[in-house]
């Protein structure tokens, strides 16, 4: 998250677009990373909801420093604590389903380094971010640059490409490599 937008909110927290704009940088990021736990839809909305009331709360406590992680990181155990929580509350009700033994496989997932949900949290972040960049540039792209692009991208080999789309190899590569450029650009602008 780029280190302007937290100073803007830390500074000023009741600014309503710098909000919004948190908000729709996140919650849908926040909604897909909880979709693995097979949650009820509306268990899924409260523990965003919840977990967004404490970035609210917290967040003019929040340190930059690399050393200990990055904002998303951060955002990440503060939704993970929540699902802790909802699991923990979860196992002292009976489930009508039976299925006693999910909510200590999940309270499991959340903690086994082996499945080290930190890297898949950010896996999954950078493919947000990737897909919001994307979903900016792709406008200011001619179609078939933006065509060459992703099917290259999605593994179809330049010449396949190039043959289908009735331009040169040459002329892939280079709109691969325009794509790229521009998404680079996005990403160092920090307007994510």
């Amino acid at each position: 998250m780029p280190h302007d937008l937290i100073n803007r909110l830390r500074q000023d927290p009741d600014d309503d677009a710098a909000w919004q704009r948190f908000d729709t940088r996140y919650r849908l990021m926040l909604q897909n990373w909880l979709r693995r736990y097979r949650l009820q839809p509306h268990d899924a909305d409260d523990l965003v909801q919840q977990a967004l009331e404490v970035v609210v709360r917290e967040l003019p406590h929040f340190e930059f420093d690399p050393r200990k992680g990055t904002f998303p990181a951060w955002l990440r155990a503060i939704l993970n604590n929540r699902l802790r929580a909802f699991w923990r509350s979860r196992k002292a009700r009976p489930v009508a389903t039976g299925d006693s033994e999910f909510n200590d496989w999940m309270l499991t997932q959340l903690v086994d380094q082996r499945n080290d949900p930190g890297r898949v949290w950010d896996r999954e972040h950078a493919k947000h971010v990737a897909r919001r960049l994307l979903a900016r540039i792709e406008p200011d792209v001619s179609p078939t640059t933006w065509q060459a692009f992703r099917r290259v991208m999605g593994g179809e080999k330049a010449a396949d490409v190039a043959a289908e789309l009735g331009i040169s190899v040459n002329a892939v590569y280079l709109a691969r490599s325009s794509v790229l450029r521009r998404l680079r650009q996005e990403r160092g602008s920090g307007v994510e």
